[in-house]
């Protein structure tokens, strides 16, 4: 990588250093209207998308992926209607937590190699996986694909339906320092959904698509762009730039740190996938904007032909057009078959719910955990599997995603006389600090007031006449100017880094400037816990003073004093330590 090993006062540099730090002036939230970047070339997408697939997993908890345990898949309540069949079913997704829904299947003669199936995420109706209204039908989808010769696994978003050991909307701060939350357990119940089918005897495991509505349609590309089995998809309703999900089971924090769902639905390219909008919602600018973005993508391919868009004048919905554009599109990639009338949708015959519902007169299984015990589960399986780890490059990437931080490629600075600015090209942020010239090894020295209040520190005084080069800034929102910062925007945790995250990615920006073996790097009261998951993270070996004090790496003194959701998840204090070169507490 490139590196600057000057000081760069030039005024094309200096305009690379804007006059306010945008991460406090630019604050992304689920309302943002984004602009989707170009890609020139193919290599210079998939580098993005390899990065962004790490970065939705981290963001879910689910970097490295758990164990896959045992489904126990329970099928029961059988139900025939000529040309179909409905069953229930529960699924065992973790240890002592259960995944409810409905398996449809054909009655007709499996093809060579078997049916090819479809998972089918609800998203946020009344009546969960079994709404069914003008706006929005899941039996009516899920009945008439199994006609038309796939088998589709329904299930349950968590809180709905049968799925009920945890609520639908949870996450506290505490939760969030192991990225336990609603989008975690859906993308993991996603995956142990494709497992189910691939399962089944008379699955055509090579054939696996997904297809769902509003948090459903979320759902379906979140789990194309993580999983590869997923063949063919239909995300309905959800591909957007001016609303990127409303609940917070689609806004898990780091989620879309520098990106946006039609990125993330992008990742789907090259395979076969419809994008299904309407007048009356937030994919209303679909043609003009989203459609051709996705569509871009898949021409780095040399795949236009894969991507298709469908646009009706109809509220926010999974209604019968789009349903019947649906089967049209899957029957082209996946049977087939180009007859457009061969997939005009045909009534259904609607079951009574309690002949739907897998706990209806049943109770979960004995093994069911409550919402603490699935919690408690999750922290046990985090803490085992990062311990089992042993390749400090995959601990430091881990750590890099819960951070949201990099190692820069290039920092540019401006100087006038003490006074000092850092910033990364592109990136907008504005590091001021002091600087003091010297013979010998480099000192930065962080105080958590920020550089004046280091000037005053006797430690700090007590470097400066040692007659060394040394360096104090103002991490982020320290310091005498501390900008305003619009936390309360929605989903912030989502877009935006927090302030602790961003202060180690300052740290580390004036290493990477300072490019130099062995900086000592100082730090004082809390931010010497900042220094320690910077100098975890820094490509360049740096000599620790940092005394974390008391410090021990509870969750509590996360949440209160270095507030980074996934930092537990990633390892915490241990491996930080590991990292830097310290002893394991």
């Amino acid at each position: 990588m490139r590196t600057l090993l000057v000081l760069l006062i030039t005024g094309a540099l200096h305009a690379q250093i804007p006059l306010q730090d945008a991460r406090n002036t630019e604050i992304p939230n689920t309302d943002t209207h984004f602009t989707a970047r170009t890609y020139k070339t193919l290599e210079e997408w998939q580098a993005w998308r390899a990065h962004l697939r790490k970065q939705i997993l981290s963001a879910a908890g689910l970097l490295p992926m758990p164990p896959k345990s045992p489904l126990h898949p329970q099928i029961f309540g059988r139900i025939e209607n000529q040309t179909y069949s409905i069953e229930k079913v529960l699924l065992e997704t973790l240890p002592g937590y259960y995944l409810g829904g409905n398996l449809y299947r054909p009655l007709m003669p499996a093809p060579p190699g078997g049916f090819p199936a479809i998972v089918s995420p609800h998203g946020h109706w009344t009546y969960g996986r079994l709404e069914h209204t003008l706006l929005a039908s899941v039996p009516a989808r899920c009945i008439n694909l199994a006609q038309q010769g796939y088998v589709v696994f329904c299930y349950d978003m968590v809180g709905y339906n049968d799925t009920v050991q945890t609520p639908h909307d949870f996450g506290s701060p505490a939760e969030q320092l192991w990225d336990f939350g609603s989008l975690a357990l859906q993308l993991w119940n996603s995956i142990r959904a494709v497992d189910f089918l691939e399962s089944l005897s008379g699955v055509n495991a090579a054939r696996i698509g997904a297809t769902g509505a509003s948090g459903g349609g979320t759902q379906t590309f979140l789990l194309a762009a993580v999983d590869d089995r997923i063949q063919y998809s239909a995300p309905v309703n959800m591909i957007s730039a001016i609303m990127q999900g409303g609940g917070i089971c689609e806004n898990a924090p780091n989620l879309r740190l520098d990106t946006f769902n039609v990125e993330i639905a992008a990742m789907m390219a090259p395979r076969p996938m419809i994008m299904v909008s309407a007048t009356g919602d937030w994919t209303k600018n679909s043609f003009a904007e989203e459609f051709p973005a996705v569509r871009a993508i898949y021409e780095l391919y040399d795949r236009a032909a894969n991507v298709e868009s469908m646009y009706q004048d109809a509220p926010h919905n999974y209604n019968q057009v789009a349903r019947e554009a649906v089967y049209r599109f899957f029957g082209k990639h996946v049977l087939g078959e180009s007859d457009a009338a061969k997939f005009k949708e045909r009534g259904i015959r609607l079951e009574q719910l309690q002949d739907m519902l897998a706990l209806h007169n049943r109770t979960l299984p004995a093994n069911a955990l409550d919402y603490a015990g699935i919690f408690t589960q999750w922290v046990r399986t985090a803490e085992t599997l990062v311990r089992e780890i042993t390749d400090k490059n995959q601990l430091r990437e881990m750590m890099e995603f819960a951070l949201g931080a990099e190692w820069p490629e290039r920092v540019v600075s401006e100087a006038k006389g003490e006074k000092i600015l850092f910033g990364r090209p592109g990136r907008g942020d504005r590091v001021a600090g002091i600087w003091f010239q010297g013979e010998g090894r480099k000192v930065l020295f962080i105080h958590p007031n920020g550089a004046e209040a280091a000037r005053q520190s006797p430690k700090f005084e007590a470097l400066v006449r040692t007659g060394r080069p040394i360096y104090a800034i103002d991490a982020f929102q320290t310091g005498a100017a501390v900008e305003p910062r619009d936390r309360d925007a929605k989903m912030f945790l989502t877009f935006n880094r927090s302030d602790d995250a961003n202060r180690v990615q300052d740290i580390l920006t004036v290493l990477r400037w300072l490019d130099a073996p062995d900086v000592e790097l100082v730090g004082v009261g809390k931010a010497a816990v900042w220094c320690q998951f910077a100098a975890a993270l820094s490509r360049r070996k740096v000599m620790l003073n940092a005394d974390v004090g008391n410090f021990t790496g509870t969750d509590q003194e996360y949440v209160d004093g270095f507030f980074v959701p996934g930092i537990q998840r990633a390892g915490g204090l241990r491996v930080a330590r590991l990292l830097s070169g310290n002893r394991e507490p």
